[in-house]
């Protein structure tokens, strides 16, 4: 079973940069695609970037050209590259492995870490 822990949230002045972190035990890193979501207090949890097994990245419109999502499969880590952070990309920011093994098909979420903005 994969487990997730993330890091690197806190809090910032719009237009600064972030990276977040999350790294993965339990579990076969490099056929796993991964993805952030974030969410604020009454919304859903939206994707924020996905990126599979392959490398091959998308991300939800709002932060094209300022967010990067990478991986490096030695570390079983998956970044979030934030810049130009704007008030609007404050949220709770959720790591996310979906994987398939022997006994079927599995999601799997970090615990979050909180994302601020100030303007």
């Amino acid at each position: 079973q994969v487990q997730l822990v993330e890091s690197g949230g806190g809090l910032v002045q719009a237009g600064e940069s972030l990276r977040l972190s999350c790294t993965a035990s339990g579990g076969v890193f490099t056929s796993t695609a991964l993805a952030w979501y974030r969410q604020t207090p009454g919304n859903q949890r939206d994707l924020v970037a996905h990126i599979t097994s392959g490398g091959i990245t998308n991300y939800t419109d709002s932060v094209k050209g300022r967010f990067t999502i990478s991986r490096d499969n030695v570390k079983n880590t998956v970044y979030l590259q934030m810049n130009s952070l704007k008030p609007e990309d404050t949220a709770v920011y959720y790591c996310n492995a979906k994987y398939l093994d022997a006994s079927g098909f599995h999601s799997i979420w970090g615990q979050g870490t909180q994302v601020t903005v100030s303007s």
